[in-house]
């Protein structure tokens, strides 16, 4: 689809101004084969100037593109650029200001906009290979001029045969592209939240096409026609919380494992009893525990909670490492925060530390060579306890089935438990709005002292039958 319907239909009217009480606006209104157009500037000056664009265009006897209500030559920047092009620069122009999750999710929906948007479907390529070529290469600053040659004649391939991005243009163009990016391979419908995660991203990149005055506005949808079909919640499943007997079967199994259990246990006893984020307690140092002295009456621990590394993979991060070194989630630059650590935790580190023979500059939780513990490790430790505690028919269940579970199997048990909400979105690095409304509906067994406090606080006085 490579022209755009045009019509020379066209009706122009007065400058319409409004004064209102902070400041005056001017627009030019115009029809299009019967559909009303409006742009609104902010002095007579730029709005007279458009006009007069719009006039001497149907002077000359030029079509109007239907779909933009504006001149066919006022889209020819869109229409001289492909999309893989553009979809490149983009990438380059984005690539510094984010974090390797965010590169990742940024390839993964520009190659999926990019396949819906060729003119014709890769018959002499596999599939596989061409989302491969986009996802890893193309759009991927670090990894694109290393392509190897075969990498190279796919992207060259999809460079001559990406549409332009005036196909954007078109509204059944855009609703294909999305549709396209809305399905999984095998048919299904994708997750809500993936869906919502790709318009996310291609809204940020129309706002940038409009800046460097590529596309004149935003085609995407807007308002309630785009949000009805990714409607998604941060609600934590009830099911996927593990109770105390659970967790301790788990915890044990995981202890017991020949190969790194004890070190693995400490890391999961962590997460059991503090509740942080997997990619923080893997970034913690020694140093970063207070342990008490093994004399005094008060046997908590404290953990200092500063850094986070995720894990991204080598090829999306600056440094070729598979982890990235970042601040806090949603926190501010050097924000630090501090979870106290139940008595059992401060037995179980104390031991870790002294097994390991660790120093308090060494990470607190280590790979077998010492350097970050891996994903993949963890997963798996996790996945075979799971497996070999619980039951076929809890194992298949979502119960703990993520590692992030234990996380919010604790926040929700302080909650349980009557901490106050601001003290655990605390302990957590969360705001207590995000708080309630992720743990809302897994709090419980404070019913029967709520009743009680009702029926305390009275009811209506009776009053005497009349009559």
């Amino acid at each position: 689809m490579e022209t755009t319907e045009t019509t020379y239909d066209v009706k122009i009217y007065k400058i319409l101004t409004y004064k209102g009480a902070r400041k005056t606006t001017h627009t030019v209104r115009w029809v299009v084969a019967g559909k009303r157009w409006r742009e609104p500037f902010g002095t007579v000056a730029l709005a007279e100037g458009f006009r007069s664009e719009l006039i001497s265009a149907t002077g000359k006897g030029e079509a109007f593109v239907i779909a933009t209500g504006l001149p066919v030559s006022r889209r020819s920047k869109s229409a001289a650029m492909g999309w893989y092009k553009f979809a490149v620069e983009y990438v380059d122009a984005r690539w510094a200001q984010l974090g390797g999750n965010s590169r990742k999710n940024l390839a993964k929906t520009m190659t999926a906009t990019t396949i819906a948007l060729l003119r014709t479907k890769p018959a002499q390529f596999e599939p596989a290979a061409v989302r491969t070529a986009l996802r890893e290469w193309a759009f991927n600053k670090n990894q694109r001029a290393a392509a190897p040659g075969d990498v190279a004649v796919i992207l060259k391939w999809v460079e001559r045969n990406s549409l332009p991005v005036s196909a954007w243009e078109e509204p059944d163009k855009v609703d294909e592209v999305l549709r396209a990016l809305d399905t999984l391979l095998d048919g299904r419908q994708a997750a809500a939240w993936s869906r919502k995660r790709h318009r996310r991203i291609l809204n940020v990149a129309m706002k940038y096409a409009i800046r460097r005055r590529i596309l004149r506005t935003n085609p995407l949808p807007k308002g309630k026609e785009t949000t009805a079909a990714t409607k998604t919640t941060n609600a934590v499943d009830k099911r996927s919380l593990v109770n105390p007997d659970q967790a301790a079967a788990l915890l044990d199994w995981v202890r017991c494992r020949p190969r790194g259990g004890k070190r693995l246990h400490a890391f999961f006893a962590t997460l059991y009893y503090c509740g942080p984020r997997p990619e923080e307690a893997v970034a913690m140092r020694v140093e970063d525990v207070t342990l008490p002295d093994p004399d005094s009456r008060d046997q908590w621990c404290e953990l200092l909670i500063h850094t986070a590394t995720p894990e991204v993979g080598k090829q999306w991060t600056d440094t070729g490492k598979i982890h990235e070194e970042r601040d806090l989630k949603g926190r501010a630059e050097g924000e630090t925060r501090t979870v106290p650590g139940h008595p059992a935790l401060t037995r179980i580190l104390r031991r870790h530390i002294e097994n390991e023979e660790l120093r308090p500059g060494d990470l607190l939780f280590q790979g077998e060579k010492g350097s970050v513990l891996a994903g993949s490790v963890i997963r798996r430790a996790w996945r075979g306890a799971r497996k070999a505690v619980m039951p076929a028919h809890v194992f298949e269940s979502p119960t703990g089935k993520r590692v992030y579970d234990i996380r919010h199997t604790r926040l929700t048990k302080w909650l349980n438990d009557g901490i106050p909400p601001a003290q655990v979105a605390d302990w957590a690095g969360n705001s207590v709005p995000v708080l309630l409304a992720t743990y809302a509906r897994c709090v419980e067994g404070q019913l029967p002292d709520l009743k009680r406090r009702l029926e305390a606080a009275g009811d209506l006085p009776e009053r005497p039958d009349v009559g």
